[in-house]
């Protein structure tokens, strides 16, 4: 006969179980209601809180603008933070990472796992494990469910499963009310063709970060191989650069006989993914509104993240620095120029054996442009100029 301690876990489990069951109806009640998705996510943190037993849960958004997660619901965080607070949505970010692979990401102990970087947020509330799933909407993620903790603590598989499930009521609900906002317009502009680009647009868009989150996942995946060396810098710099691309789709707009990219926001979302991944050094950018298309729009982002990646990597002692991005229009007859400054503390002699510096060279190449870059004591400057052909 099982003895009574074995009795009282498989008790305590059915109960938990039953707890998740009963929530899990509860989240599908409110989903259901005529309420603001604002009022529902702030509802559903509190009902994931007393799913898990634990005081601090948020919702996380994307926004593809500034490529960050903005905390829209949350319970158990300091007044000011809920709507307001933004996370990094690079690999190295918990929530980050389960957004680019659209996969759960449970840490037990954050002592344990060096290779993950805990956010000020999760520093100032003693935050130590945590568990988050992502948030799927139409099969590309929308943002992430967190749950937070201030002891160790090993979430377990029915645990992650129920937050899988409370995931898919919450994109049910944003992907209801987008959709009534979406048929909404669709009446009024049913005759349109733009609005037939548009849809179609988002549909290619979801298809390709799609694409995006399966590379990354895998790439996720080969860097548990590595501990450390050239291997795993080498799958960073790929992920990196793979990013760069991702955000670039998510800057699409359709246009009357293709689809053009705002490169303004792309670089700008861009500066800010890259400083998140960094440590001690400032993005500082100055665009000009600039439209290209994809094709064109993506070498220059290129250029930016191995630019500014060398600069991180090779401008600056431990104290860091600052890299400024400039995107000028109207240069010379129809031309355009986009420069990366540091103040580092330079080179004599341009490296000739830099695969970031042989890449910037192609990359200039393919969108018809010339790179010409400085260096002294007072930082390296790489300026690409270009012709603005939309």
């Amino acid at each position: 006969m099982p003895d009574k301690s074995s009795l009282a876990t498989a008790e305590a489990d059915v109960e938990k179980l039953r707890r998740h069951v009963r929530i899990l109806v509860e989240l599908g009640r409110l989903a259901g209601h005529d309420s603001t998705p604002e009022r529902f996510l702030d509802h559903a943190v509190v009902q994931v809180g007393r799913a898990v037993e634990i005081h601090h849960v948020k919702v996380l958004r994307y926004r593809p603008a500034t490529a960050d997660l903005l905390m829209v619901a949350g319970t158990g965080w300091k007044e000011g933070l809920v709507r307001s607070a933004t996370f990094s949505s690079d690999l190295r970010s918990p929530p980050g990472r389960s957004y680019r692979t659209a996969e759960p990401v449970c840490i037990a102990d954050f002592t344990k796992t060096p290779d993950f970087v805990v956010s000020d947020v999760l520093k100032e509330h003693g935050i130590v494990s945590l568990a988050n799933v992502p948030i799927l909407t139409d099969g590309a993620a929308w943002g992430v469910l967190e749950v937070d903790s201030t002891i160790p603590r090993d979430f377990s598989a029915d645990t992650v499963e129920f937050m899988i499930a409370a995931a898919a009521i919450v994109a049910s609900n944003v992907r209801s009310h987008s959709s009534a906002r979406g048929e909404a317009a669709a009446l009024a502009e049913a005759a349109s063709e733009a609005q037939r680009r548009e849809v179609l647009l988002r549909e290619l868009q979801h298809r390709v970060k799609n694409n995006f989150q399966l590379i990354l996942a895998s790439i996720s995946l080969q860097k548990r191989r590595f501990k450390e060396g050239e291997g795993l810098r080498a799958l960073d710099h790929i992920a990196n650069r793979i990013n760069a691309i991702s955000l670039a789709h998510d800057q699409l707009a359709p246009r009357q006989d293709a689809q053009a990219v705002d490169v303004a926001g792309y670089l700008r979302a861009l500066c800010a993914s890259i400083e998140q991944q960094v440590e001690n050094v400032a993005m500082e950018i100055d665009a000009d509104e600039v439209e290209l298309s994809i094709e064109r729009a993506v070498p220059l982002g290129l250029i930016l993240n191995e630019a500014a990646t060398n600069s991180a990597k090779h401008a600056f002692a431990e104290k860091g620095g600052r890299i400024v991005v400039r995107l000028q229009a109207g240069i010379g007859f129809g031309e355009g120029r986009l420069t990366i400054t540091d103040d580092g503390h330079g080179f004599e002699h341009r490296p000739s054996s830099g695969s970031g510096l042989k890449l910037i060279d192609s990359l200039a190449r393919q969108i018809g442009g010339q790179v010409l870059t400085e260096s002294s004591k007072r930082g390296t400057s790489t300026a690409v100029t270009f012709p603005i052909i939309s």
